[in-house]
């Protein structure tokens, strides 16, 4: 059976789904090789592939709340004129302008994120610690995860996707580049709250 850290490894490097990595790492009895091999012949690692491409057309996804207080506006960017009047594009910026509605990112990626915003609080974090009498190189490895979590907590691309909580944007994102055939990435989005 796959681990969850091998499935994250495998699904960071070839952009495929979550569950398509776990049935190829399962598939191939844990063989990193075989999987990707396997990820590559079903299509899997195709998002990987457009990354070098160029996104210069797009939309501004919108969505407003039921109770018009609150609301989100997002730059989505892709290759072709032609995708950007797509249905399904369409649809994919409105559920990623809702997302932001929903979970109020501040950044795109992780690293992103203001290190003043982070460093204020590690101090907090590093206090909290200290009253609770752990030692400090336990604090160290502690102050690393708490981080990491804080980070992807606020970051657009590694929020869980409101919709299916059991997906990251990030994944969202690479189902979307495979299914339209185009580079797809995010520009400058705002969330507007009364």
């Amino acid at each position: 059976m796959a681990t969850l850290e091998q499935i994250k490894q495998l699904r960071d490097e070839t952009g495929a789904g979550i569950v398509d990595v776990k049935k190829a790492l399962e598939e191939a009895n844990g063989d990193r090789e075989k999987a990707i091999e396997l990820l590559r012949k079903r299509g899997g690692d195709k998002a990987v592939k457009k990354s070098d491409r160029v996104a210069l057309e797009g939309i501004i996804g919108t969505y407003v709340h039921g109770n018009r207080k609150i609301a989100a506006m997002v730059t989505v960017m892709c290759e072709t004129d032609f995708v950007a009047k797509n249905e399904d594009f369409i649809n994919f910026a409105t559920d990623i302008a809702m997302h932001i509605t929903a979970s109020n990112p501040v950044c795109i990626l992780p690293e992103d994120l203001d290190a003043e915003v982070v460093e204020k609080e590690k101090k907090i974090w590093t206090e909290q610690l200290e009253k609770e009498g752990k030692p400090a190189e336990m604090i160290e490895k502690i102050l690393v995860g708490k981080e990491k979590k804080f980070r992807e907590e606020r970051a657009l691309m590694t929020q869980p996707f409101v919709k299916n909580p059991d997906i990251t944007i990030t994944e969202l994102l690479n189902e979307n580049i495979v299914k339209l055939g185009e580079k797809i990435e995010f520009g400058e989005f705002k969330r507007f709250a009364l």
